[in-house]
């Protein structure tokens, strides 16, 4: 059997520094495989988000979206979480398994929307509205987690808004476009962050009109973290997982995408005699591929399976203070049947 190539002089702890074991993969490997191997021999389940590269998602024990994705975290029980997905993300699933490995193929696999909102400066925003209670969504640090009452997901977040009693003012965070949809849902008047997801704000209004032109019977389906002008010409918005089963149960045959591409995968698995067309940004990139989900390859994957590297640490303090507001969401995500 083909075996990886090594050498006695790696040094581990200077590439996982750099945020990923830059070890070269011999090519003749059966990655799929030996991924497959290893999650046997070391008792460990691979969870992937939607955006991940279609590979990843082939080999992915478990593939959704952040509320599934938090929830298949905190029931496993496997020793070893590899996480196919971003950095708040694997946080998310140490925080639910502080005595577990958590393990993310690039740590470098940050996010815009989580960028957007730095814990110093939302600490100082909180602190000048006492009687407001904090609900985030699960895009965020988890430094902000502790900062933070309520966890929610674009699955989850209008029944955790409507679970908390209408007198009590909230601040949203980070996202402000999901924070404008929650509020049109909900008749909530939310404080909103001024924060945003790189991707979801790219998709040009005007390109996808034109689209429409030459698809007159597709549908435009969105997630409510694309801006306002998106949404409001959306024949239906939902989470990511929505946004997949609304393709699964409908009638139509031609649907545009306003989201990461990567959940078109998924989507073409499951119809596979429907079309499905991402929808275009406003220039010439491929700005609907998100830059850090795609961080993650299936050789950064197996060499994080082989030397269980690089590793998700998180400081106790981190873990208790941050997890409670996970663990309402999950909570409450039950009570509401989600």
């Amino acid at each position: 059997m083909t075996t990886q190539i090594q050498s006695p002089e790696l040094d581990l702890d200077f590439m996982n520094k750099r945020g990923f074991l830059n070890i070269p993969v011999d090519p003749a490997l059966d990655l799929e495989y030996e991924i497959e191997r290893l999650k046997k021999e070391k008792n460990a389940v691979i969870l992937a988000h939607y955006y991940q590269e279609s590979e990843i998602q082939d080999v992915a024990d478990y593939i959704g979206d952040s509320l599934g994705l938090s929830q298949q975290a905190a029931k496993t029980d496997a020793d070893i979480i590899v996480f196919a997905g971003v950095h708040f993300m694997a946080e998310t699933a140490k925080m639910l398994n502080p005595e577990k490995k958590v393990l993310l193929p690039d740590l470098k696999a940050g996010c815009s929307l989580a960028d957007s909102c730095p814990p110093h400066l939302f600490r100082k925003f909180k602190a000048q509205h006492p009687d407001h209670i904090v609900v985030s969504y699960i895009n965020c640090t988890a430094e902000l987690k502790t900062l933070t009452d309520i966890c929610c997901t674009s699955t989850n977040a209008v029944h955790i808004i409507e679970s908390i009693p209408k007198d009590q003012p909230i601040i949203f965070a980070p996202d402000k476009n999901l924070g404008k949809y929650l509020m049109k849902k909900t008749g909530r008047d939310l404080l909103l962050w001024d924060g945003a997801c790189m991707v979801h704000e790219i998709f040009s209004k005007e390109r996808i009109t034109k689209l429409r032109l030459r698809h007159p019977d597709a549908k435009l389906i969105a997630h409510p973290e694309c801006e306002e002008i998106i949404l409001d010409a959306a024949d239906y918005i939902g989470s990511t997982t929505g946004l997949l089963n609304y393709t699964i149960n409908s009638d139509a045959n031609t649907f545009i995408v306003a989201t990461e591409s990567g959940i078109l995968h998924q989507m073409e698995k499951r119809s596979p005699h429907k079309t499905f067309i991402p929808a275009p940004p406003n220039n010439s990139c491929a700005c609907n591929d998100c830059p850090h989900m795609k961080r993650n390859t299936m050789e950064k994957l197996y060499n994080a399976m082989t030397y269980e590297l690089p590793e998700i640490i998180l400081e106790d303090w981190i873990i208790e203070e941050g997890r409670a507001c996970i663990d309402r969401m999950l909570e409450i995500s039950a009570k509401a049947g989600l």
